[in-house]
């Protein structure tokens, strides 16, 4: 215990005095770099030539971290750029967006002011304001309707081929009730076989062909037009094409592209005409079955 405390007697003034050599090291130090005299400048700039470039390695940390720290703020203003440039290609994807539809609104438009149909038929042009499709019912409300003139049973054409018919009209809106749709029967022909059949909605993107008489005369691709026949549409409007389902049934590819309808064309078809007494069609009326006035007569004399 006694060698341990003389150690540590003499350890304290061994430290004391070299902080004390090494604080007047310091202090002589400042004060010559201070001195403004010629003399002095030559030897600064003798001990700065002996000991700065020996001291290059000791300075290299010094100058990683500088260019760490340059290249670190190179990096944040990159980052920033690149933030910009992102909300930039936003804003233009928006715009690429919009330009694209501006696009193919005009192109529908086009096809719709070009689509040919008989110089008789007259049409008004309606907008589709929503589309209530749903796996029970596909129709859309158009932005036409009494005051437009627009009756039940009038078909609706996109720029391509026919899209329904009207089926409820308001003051100024109307509902066209879809190809697809369950409770739509409509009669087509197919050419060039001039098979006839109804084409039958079933809540789906290809409705089903009816009531055909002749498979083998029909090919996948032949076109499918409406008859005319009972004056719910008039005739030659473009339909389709036949196409073979899943199922093995006869199908048709709609001509309309029912994913954009944008624009309708309603069609001013011919009044129908009214039934008024349906039994007159089963069987015609007595007076119909007795023979004119004074046929009896005729054939008495002439028997005499």
């Amino acid at each position: 215990m006694a060698k341990d405390r003389t150690g540590e007697d003499y350890v304290r003034p061994i430290r004391r005095l070299l902080v004390g050599v090494l604080v007047v090291v310091l202090v002589a130090i400042f004060l010559f770099w201070r001195i403004d005299s010629p003399r002095v400048e030559r030897v600064r700039a003798m001990v700065i030539d002996q000991v700065v470039p020996p001291m290059d390695w000791a300075m290299a940390p010094v100058t990683g971290v500088i260019h760490l720290v340059s290249d670190f703020r190179s990096y944040q203003r990159i980052h920033e750029q690149n933030q910009q440039l992102r909300r930039e290609l936003q804003q233009m994807r928006a715009w690429r967006e919009a330009a694209l539809q501006l696009e193919q609104e005009n192109a529908r438009l086009l096809d719709l002011n070009h689509v040919r149909l008989d110089p008789q038929l007259t049409y008004i042009t309606g907008v589709v304001m929503a589309d209530s499709g749903s796996p029970f019912r596909q129709s859309v409300l158009l932005n036409v309707g009494e005051r437009d003139g627009v009756t039940d049973g009038w078909p609706a054409m996109d720029g391509i081929g026919l899209v329904g018919r009207i089926s409820g009209v308001g003051e100024q809106t109307s509902r066209v009730i879809l190809l697809t749709d369950t409770s739509s029967r409509i009669p087509v022909v197919i050419q060039p076989s001039g098979q006839r059949a109804i084409l039958a909605g079933d809540n789906t993107i290809y409705p089903v062909l009816d009531f055909l008489e002749d498979l083998d005369q029909i090919r996948p691709g032949d076109r499918v037009v409406s008859t005319g026949d009972g004056g719910v549409f008039p005739a030659d409007l473009l339909v389709g094409q036949v196409a073979l389902g899943n199922d093995g049934r006869h199908r048709v590819r709609l001509a309309a592209d029912y994913g954009r309808l944008e624009f309708l064309r309603v069609l001013r078809s011919q009044p129908r005409e009214e039934i008024v007494d349906p039994g007159g069609l089963v069987l015609p009326e007595a007076e119909a079955l007795l023979p004119p006035p004074g046929s009896e007569e005729v054939a008495e004399r002439t028997d005499g």
